[in-house]
This record gives C-alpha cells, structure tokens and sequence, in this order.
C-alpha cells in the first residue's frame, strides 16, 4: 500500500495504459480519480475497484473543452486536492500531411497539447500551494524521433516533452516533481484512432507482426508506479520505454 493517502488523477482512464494505472496504483492504496469521455467504461471500472475496496471518483469530460477541465478542477480542490497527476488521454489519427486532415491536426493539438495543459492548469496551483505534488505525462517515444505520416503526432509529443521539462524546471522552487514517460509500441486502443485506412493497416502490420512482442498497458503502469513512489527528493524527468523489438 506504498500510496495510501494519495489523491491521484488519471486521464485517458477508460482503457489502455489509464486503466491499467488505475487498477494498479487502487491496489497501492490510492483515492483514484478516473476521467475519459466514455461514461460506460467509467462506471464499469470504478464499480470494479470500488468491489476491491478502493475510493473511486469518476468525471466524464473531454480533457480538450478548457472550461470543462476547468470545473473538474473545481471539483477535485474540493476533494482536497490532487497528489498525482497522470496525464496520460490522447489521440493519434496519422497522414500524410499532403492529406490535409486538418480536422484530426487540430485533434490532436487539442488533446495531445492543450489536454495535457489543461488538467496541469486544474491542479498544479494547489501542488505548489501545498508544496507537494507529482505531474506524470504520458508522452511517447515520438517525442524523441520522427517519423513518415506521423509529422503532427509527433510534434504534439514534443511539445508535451518540451512543457513537462520547462514545468520541471519551474516547480523545483515549490517541491513538486514532473515526470515525462515516452512509451514505445503499446498493445492499446491508440491504433484504432487511425482513420486513414492505408496507414492504420501499416501501423497494426507493424505493431503486431509475428514474433514481434510489444508492450502491455501494464508495463507502463508499473513504470508510473515506480516514479511516483520515488523518495521526495528523487525525480525520474524521464522515462523511455520500449519493447526489446522495436530499433526506433
């Protein structure tokens, strides 16, 4: 029960590496706060954990609507205030840029960049009011590399990168630390938000070809474990991850 006490937030909760955070850090003792769009798969999993014996709170919102994520903040300084942050909701519909997908490029920016900042915005004031606080964002290996038909995802992963290193430097003065978690391959639901049929297919013939293991939700919770149970002193800024298969 290393986190027994702890207020800690999850976007992105619904599936993938946010529900697998969920359950573990739950098992840790935790007040877990889900929050993704999907009502139904909120219900289901606090229902699941609340069964166990945790303290669940659930907040359907789109972390891309500011005064939503806004209200949500409200909500959580009146709960007492977050501990944990888990930045982890997030959208990868990739093109070519040729294509022109405007709308999945302002997508992603949406949710990949003003997400990230709008649930750091709900609750890093209170973290630096109580000087005490952790900020986990769950960016990408994409965030380091480039790569063909991944231009606006990939620089969506920068910045998040590029925002977790300036906050770091920024909340040293007030004890909070920052974390930025870089992902590689992952067995989650992010492929399916590929709407370009040609690329989708490529990316899933890639991710799941024959003898070619990627990671589980579950390695990357326990990698979010393992940074947030650090001794206060102690800040793990980065963590990359990859599968043994994949180079790049």
């Amino acid at each position: 029960m290393q986190l027994q006490g702890k207020r800690v937030w999850i976007t992105g909760a619904s599936s993938g590496i946010g529900e697998a955070t969920a359950r573990l850090l739950a098992e840790e003792g935790a007040l877990v706060v889900l929050s993704a769009r999907r009502r139904d798969k909120l219900e289901a999993l606090a229902t699941e954990l609340s069964g166990q014996g945790a303290e669940v709170h659930i907040e359907v919102v789109d972390v891309s609507d500011r005064a939503a994520m806004a209200a949500v903040g409200e909500r959580l300084a009146a709960l007492g205030g977050i501990d944990i942050l888990i930045n982890n909701a997030g959208t990868m519909p990739l093109s070519p840029i040729l294509s022109g997908r405007v709308d999945e490029w302002e997508q992603m920016i949406d949710v990949n960049i003003k997400g990230v900042l709008y649930a750091i915005h709900a609750v890093y004031p209170g973290m630096a009011e109580r000087k005490d606080g952790h900020i986990v964002n769950i960016s990408s290996v994409a965030a380091r590399l480039t790569y063909q038909s991944a231009g606006v995802y990939c620089g969506t992963k920068h910045a998040v990168r590029a925002i977790s290193d300036t906050l770091r430097k920024e909340a040293i003065r007030f004890g909070v630390r920052v974390t930025d978690i870089q992902p590689g391959s992952v067995d989650t639901e992010l492929p399916d938000s590929i709407r370009h049929d040609k690329i989708r297919s490529a990316v899933k013939d890639n991710m799941y070809a024959e003898g070619s293991p990627i990671l589980k939700p579950e390695d990357i919770a326990r990698a979010v474990l393992y940074v947030v149970t650090q001794p206060a002193h102690v800040d793990v800024s980065e963590l990359l991850i990859r599968p043994l298969i994949q180079e790049n």
